[in-house]
């Protein structure tokens, strides 16, 4: 489904939409995530929109409207409880922007018979490039080199950093997002390998059945794993050692993966090189800890954000829906 941009449309003139008669009525929508007015203006084209970006208004929406929402959009890092399902016997469908669902609780989704679909493949490009921005501002220092411009330090008083091209680059989690990093690795001359579960046998690239045996043969440690209670705290005090001195840690995927009391220890004692983290497991709080370590940029959770990429996660959304209600297969489907 095409859809024309419009001009931006205020959230109280989305909530007060007028009765249509039954015939036209559209579906009831709930959406749990913080969108642009001219975006929840373009999903306000085809459902009755009710908007609930923050938590006070998301339990009034669910208390209030719960038993009309036919379909929710939400985040995965703002997911949806199955407390909060129970509560809307009309629920059919439900959609995370992102390729991130961890906490849609996609068990009473299943129970329900209710379709679950993401936005996987919308901003898979962006992230790539925030996670080799976020390399590469590490690796070459950067904001310190920025810093000191701006106070008037030379070069000849500052640390030599060192080349980015001609190392190894390690990704943890080989789907989409990994492979378009793996992609833009290759353009710095970079070696690459990854792990995952199990073996791609669509890459060439060399497998590691360990996120450690990884880390030991890496220069750079990227992180692009789902999150959840599997991937908790993948990245410990013994990975981040692995890694070493001279080693890199990107994290791009979910805060929980790095345990970010060892990685703040690590930085501190100069066991690790640098870290570029857009994701922490504080946020929306900042890492404070890691305010004062050596050698971290920091960016809030902002890989998949542009413009592009959120107008394509916004017109996949509404294709989903689309294809839900008219009983066709959802064109990113997670359940």
């Amino acid at each position: 489904m095409a859809l024309r941009p419009l001009k931006p449309t205020s959230r109280s003139s989305l909530s007060l939409a007028l009765p249509l008669r039954p015939e036209v009525m559209k579906p009831a929508l709930l959406i749990l995530n913080h969108l642009e007015p001219a975006h929840l203006a373009l999903i306000a084209e085809h459902y009755d929109v009710r908007y609930a970006p923050t938590a006070a208004e998301r339990a009034t929406e669910v208390a209030t409207n719960g038993k009309t929402f036919r379909a929710v959009l939400t985040i995965g890092s703002i997911g949806l409880t199955a407390k909060e399902i129970d509560a809307m016997p009309a629920l059919e469908l439900v959609c995370a922007m992102g390729a991130g669902y961890e906490n849609i609780d996609t068990a009473k989704c299943r129970e329900r018979g209710i379709a679950v679909g993401n936005g996987a493949g919308t901003n898979d490009s962006c992230v790539a490039d925030h996670a080799m921005a976020l390399l590469l501002a590490s690796v070459r220092r950067v904001p310190a080199y920025d810093r000191a411009t701006r106070e008037g330090i030379w070069r000849n008083a500052l640390p030599l950093a060192p080349n980015l091209s001609g190392k190894r680059m390690g990704i943890v989690g080989l789907g989409t997002i990994g492979r378009r990093i793996a992609q833009r690795g290759l353009g710095f001359d970079l070696e690459i390998g990854y792990h995952n579960r199990r073996p791609r046998t669509d890459v060439p690239h060399r497998y590691f059945d360990s996120v450690m045996s990884l880390a030991e043969w890496a220069d750079y440690l990227i992180i692009a794993t789902p999150g959840g209670a599997e991937t908790r705290h993948m990245v410990d005090t013994p990975v981040l050692r692995a890694l070493g001195p001279a080693g890199y840690l990107v994290n791009i995927a979910r805060g929980s993966v790095v345990d970010t009391a060892a990685l703040a220890a690590a930085l501190r004692a100069g066991e690790l090189g640098g870290a570029g983290l857009d994701v922490y497991e504080s946020e929306p709080a900042p890492p404070v800890e890691l305010f004062d370590c050596p050698n971290v940029v920091l960016t809030p959770h902002v890989a998949g954000w542009s413009p592009e990429a959120i107008f394509a996660s916004v017109s996949q959304f509404v294709e989903n829906a689309r294809r839900h209600f008219a009983g066709e297969p959802l064109v990113a489907p997670v359940l």
